[in-house]
C-alpha cells in the first residue's frame, strides 16, 4: 500500500466525519512532507492492513444492517420509562440507511434491509413505506421528489435529557460510526429537561422540517388578522336581547319531523338511491339550552377586520332568512349537544365519491364515479312513488325508466357534464348554485333553480380533489393533484390567484370566516394558510403523520381543526401557528369536520362509521402545566354516535345548530 492510498483512506474518513478543518491541515502537511522528503518510505504492513480493513468496513453495506440492528435491539430492551422516546429515533435512521444503500448502488442489500425491518414502521408510516418501496436504483432516488425532500430535510425529535445521554452512550460504546453519522446529519434533537413526555400527548414529538427551518419559523411570524368581518350579520345580533329564548323550537324540530328514530324514507333512481336516517336526541338536551347560552357569553368577542376582497351584496330576502336563522339558533355547550339528522345513501354500489348538504339541510348532493352529480330535495321525499320501493338492485336501468313513467319525474335532479369521477361538491351559502370538481381537471357551476350547467372553469392540470364556496358566496377555492390551490370568482373563467408551495397533492381546502384567508391540507402532511389578496403563505402547520383530508375553521376565525388519514384531529391556533391540542379517538380516516355556529362544539366524521362531538372550549383552554404533565383530560370527547355500517363523509351544522351528516351504506360481506 503506497502513501497515496493511505492519504485517500484517511482523507475520506475525515471528510465523512465532517472534520473539514482537520482534513485541510492533513492535506497541507502531507504535501509539505512529500516535498521535503525525497525518500519513499513504506508503511508497516500491519498498519496498512488495518487501514485497508477499516476502509472496507466503513464502505461495506453490512455496516448499515449491523448498526441499525444493534440500535433496534438496544432500544427495545431499554427501560420502559425511556423506551417510547428512544423508539422515535428508529424511523429516520431506517429510511436513511435504506436510501444510503440505494445511493451507493447496493440495491440487493438495500432491498434485504428494507424487507427485514419495514414491519417496525408500517403502523405509523405506512404511506411513506409504500412510496419508498418503489425506489429500486440511485436514479429513482434522485427523481422521486418525496425521497429528495427526505434527503434534504431533518427530523425534529423531542427527547428528554436522560434519554439523549443514554443514546449517545450506546452509540459511542458500540462504535456505531455509520449510525452516528446518519443521526448527526438527518436528526435535530430538541432536548428537554425533566421526565419524558408521552408521544400521544405531544403532537410535535416527531416532525419533519425542511432544510430552511429558519424560513418556516419566519413564515409563522407574519401577522394575520383572524377576526370577523365588520358589519357582519352576526355582529348585528350581538346586541342585548337579540337572541330569542324560544330557540329550542328552531331548526331541529322543523327539519327532523317525526320522533320515530327508526323511520326511514328511501329514494331510488339510476344506479343509486338515498335514505334519510333520522336520529332524534332526548328532549332533555334542549332543556339545558339556557345553560349553554350562559357559557357562550363568557367567550371574548372576536376582533373586527375589513375584507380584502370586494364582497357581493347579499339579497335582502336572503339576508332576512339568515338573520331569522341566527335569532332562532340553539346555543350548544358540553351539556346541550346538537340534534343530528343523518342522510344515508343506499344502493350506490360503491359509486358515491363525495356528498354535500346545503346550509339549511333541504338539499343533498352526491358526486359519483360515473361522472354524474345528483341533487335530492328533502321536501319531495314524501312524494315518492310506491313502485320505487320495489326496485331490484340488479335491474336499476329498467326501473329508472319505470320510475320516470309512473312518477313523472325522477326523485333527484341529474346534472351531467363531467367526463370523470366527481370528487367534491359545494353549495353556495347565499344563492341557488352548486359547484362540482372532477377527475377531468375542471370545476363546473350549476344552477339548482334552472337545473343547468352555467360555467366550466379550466385551470388545473390534474384531478381537482376539493372545491369550496367562500362564506359570502361568489368566490370559491379549489385544490388539486397538481399541488396547487386556486381562488376563483363565479364571473371569471380563469383563476384569480394560484397558491403553490405544497410538496404533494393538495387534498382539501377551507375558507376563513372573514374571507381573507384559505387553508389547504396536503398529502405532504402539512396544512398551510394563505393570504387571498397576495397569494402568500402566512402559516405552515406541521404535526400530522398522515395526509390531511379535512379542515374546518371556527366561526370566530381564531382556531382551525384538521383531520388526517390516521384518525388524528389537531386544533391549531392561527395566531401562533401552534397546535393547541390533538383530539384522539377515531380509528380511521377523518373525512369531515364541522364547528357549531357559536364554535363551542366540533363534530368529526370518519371512515370508522362514527360521528364524534368534541368540547372545543375545554380543548382550547389548556394550561402549560397540564401540557407538560401530559394531562389527557383536555382530549375531551363529549359523545360518540355510531352508524350501523355507514362511513361518514360529510358534516354540516345549520345556522340554527342542527347537525346534518351523510354517507353511503356499506354492505357487510
Amino acid at each position: 500500500m503506497d502513501e497515496h492510498q493511505i492519504l485517500g483512506f484517511v482523507a475520506a474518513y475525515l471528510k465523512k466525519k465532517g472534520f473539514k478543518q482537520t482534513e485541510k491541515v492533513f492535506q497541507e502537511e502531507f504535501q509539505q512532507n512529500k516535498s521535503n522528503s525525497s525518500s519513499n518510505s513504506n508503511l508497516e504492513p500491519d498498519i496498512a492492513n488495518h487501514l485497508l480493513a477499516f476502509s472496507q468496513l466503513e464502505n461495506g453495506p453490512a455496516r448499515y444492517h449491523n448498526g441499525y440492528s444493534r440500535l433496534r435491539t438496544w432500544t427495545y430492551s431499554s427501560l420502559d420509562l425511556y423506551r417510547h422516546e428512544l423508539l422515535r429515533v428508529l424511523y429516520p435512521v431506517f429510511i436513511h440507511c435504506f436510501m444510503d444503500l440505494v445511493a451507493k448502488g447496493h440495491i440487493q442489500e438495500a432491498r434485504n434491509f428494507f424487507t427485514t425491518f419495514r414491519e417496525d414502521h408500517e403502523m405509523m408510516h405506512l404511506r411513506d413505506i409504500q412510496k419508498l418501496e418503489g425506489v429500486l436504483s440511485p436514479t429513482h432516488l434522485k427523481e422521486m421528489e418525496f425521497a429528495h425532500s427526505l434527503r434534504q430535510s431533518k427530523f425534529n425529535i423531542k427527547i428528554c435529557e436522560y434519554s439523549y445521554e443514554l443514546l449517545l452512550q450506546h452509540l459511542h460504546s458500540t462504535q456505531s460510526t455509520t449510525i452516528l453519522g446518519i443521526i448527526n446529519e438527518h436528526i435535530n434533537f430538541q432536548v428537554t429537561s425533566g421526565q419524558p413526555s408521552l408521544i400521544s400527548d405531544d403532537p410535535e414529538a416527531v416532525t419533519l422540517t425542511g432544510s430552511s427551518q429558519e424560513a418556516a419559523n419566519q413564515t409563522n411570524q407574519k401577522e394575520i388578522h383572524w377576526g370577523l368581518l365588520e358589519d357582519s350579520l352576526e355582529e348585528r345580533l350581538e346586541k342585548p336581547g337579540a337572541l330569542l329564548s324560544d330557540s329550542e323550537k328552531g331548526d331541529g324540530e322543523a327539519k327532523e319531523g317525526e320522533n320515530d328514530e327508526s323511520k326511514k324514507r328511501s329514494i331510488e333512481g339510476g344506479k343509486q338511491g338515498a335514505s334519510v336516517k333520522k336520529m332524534k336526541k332526548d328532549k332533555g338536551g334542549s332543556a339545558t339550552g339556557k345553560i349553554g347560552k350562559a357559557e357562550a357569553i363568557v367567550v371574548p368577542a372576536a376582533p373586527r377586520v375589513k375584507s380584502d376582497l370586494p364582497l357581493p351584496v347579499i339579497p335582502t330576502e336572503v339576508e332576512q332568512s339568515i338573520l331569522e336563522d341566527l335569532r332562532n339558533r340553539v346555543q350548544l355547550s358540553s351539556v346541550a349537544l346538537p340534534s343530528v339528522s343523518f342522510y344515508t345513501f343506499i344502493n350506490t354500489h360503491n359509486g358515491l365519491s363525495c356528498s354535500s348538504i346545503s346550509h339549511d339541510g333541504s338539499l343533498v348532493a352526491g358526486g359519483f364515479s360515473d361522472s354524474s352529480l345528483k341533487v335530492w330535495d328533502m321536501a319531495k321525499l314524501g312524494q315518492q312513488p310506491s313502485s320505487s320501493l320495489l326496485q331490484d338492485e340488479n335491474d336499476t336501468s329498467q326501473n329508472e325508466q319505470m320510475l320516470g313513467k309512473s312518477g313523472g319525474k325522477r326523485q333527484y335532479t341529474l346534472f351531467q357534464g363531467h367526463s370523470g369521477p366527481v370528487y367534491a361538491t359545494s353549495f353556495c351559502p347565499v344563492g341557488d348554485f352548486i359547484l362540482s370538481s372532477s377527475a377531468d381537471s375542471t370545476i363546473r357551476l350549476w344552477s339548482t333553480k334552472l337545473n343547468a350547467n352555467l360555467v366550466c372553469y379550466k385551470g388545473h392540470n390534474y384531478p381537482v380533489w376539493d372545491v369550496q364556496f367562500s362564506p359570502m358566496g361568489h368566490y370559491f377555492a379549489s385544490s388539486s393533484h397538481d399541488r396547487t390551490a386556486r381562488i376563483w370568482s363565479m364571473d371569471r373563467i380563469q383563476p384569480l390567484r394560484i397558491m403553490a408551495g405544497h410538496l404533494s397533492d393538495v387534498d382539501c381546502v377551507q375558507w376563513h370566516a372573514n374571507c381573507n384567508y384559505i387553508a389547504t391540507g396536503s398529502s405532504d402532511k402539512t396544512v398551510r394558510l394563505w393570504d387571498v389578496q397576495s397569494g402568500e403563505c402566512v402559516r405552515v402547520f406541521v404535526g400530522h403523520r398522515g395526509m390531511v383530508l379535512s379542515l374546518s375553521m371556527s366561526p370566530d376565525g381564531r382556531y382551525m381543526a384538521s383531520g388526517d388519514e390516521d384518525g388524528t384531529i389537531m386544533m391549531w391556533d392561527l395566531s401562533s401557528g401552534r397546535c393547541v391540542t390533538p383530539l384522539v379517538g377515531h380509528t380511521s380516516c377523518v373525512w369531515s369536520l364541522a364547528f357549531s355556529s357559536e364554535g363551542s362544539i366540533l363534530a368529526s366524521g370518519s371512515a370508522d362509521c362514527t360521528v364524534k362531538l368534541w368540547d372545543v372550549n375545554t380543548s382550547t383552554k389548556v394550561s402549560r402545566t397540564d401540557e407538560k404533565n401530559g394531562n389527557t383530560n383536555r382530549l375531551r370527547s363529549l359523545k360518540t354516535l355510531p352508524t350501523k355500517s355507514t362511513p361518514v363523509n360529510t358534516l354540516r351544522f345549520s345556522r340554527r345548530n342542527l347537525l346534518f351528516a351523510a354517507g353511503a351504506l356499506v354492505k357487510n360481506a
